[in-house]
């Protein structure tokens, strides 16, 4: 069975940093790449960061370029998000999510979209005040 559990969510003031971790269990060598979104009430699910599985490879949002980072440990099947400078913006749900193999045949962009994922976290709630 597949699990994916966030943690690391936070109340942290601009500027300040926090690492999220999703630990993910059931599912590390069949799948494509796993990426982490977030959603504010009322609003889209938006991509943030993704990494390739094999190849780990890195993709972001323009928004938090220079500022997030996402790494995976393929051992212990973790990935994480490191955030630093962050912005009342960043204020949000965080979700990690994995995608199979596959889900980025023919895709040309850069952050696959939501519907190219298969299994969602509960997710992390992070709140950055001014």
């Amino acid at each position: 069975q597949v699990q994916l559990v966030e943690s690391g969510g936070g109340s942290v003031q601009a500027g300040g940093s926090l690492r999220l971790s999703c630990v993910v269990s059931g599912y590390t060598y069949n799948r494509d790449s796993m990426g982490w979104f977030r959603q504010v009430s009322g609003k889209e699910r938006e991509g943030v960061a993704q990494i390739y599985t094999r190849t780990s490879t890195t993709h972001y949002a323009d928004s938090v370029k220079g500022r997030f980072t996402i790494s995976q440990d393929i051992v212990k099947n973790i990935v994480y998000l490191q955030m630093n400078s962050l912005k009342p913006e960043d204020t949000a749900m965080y979700y990690c999510a994995a995608a199979p193999l596959g889900a980025a045949f023919r895709w040309s962009g850069d952050l696959l979209p939501p519907s190219k994922y298969n299994y969602w976290g509960q997710g992390t709630q992070v709140t950055v005040s001014s």
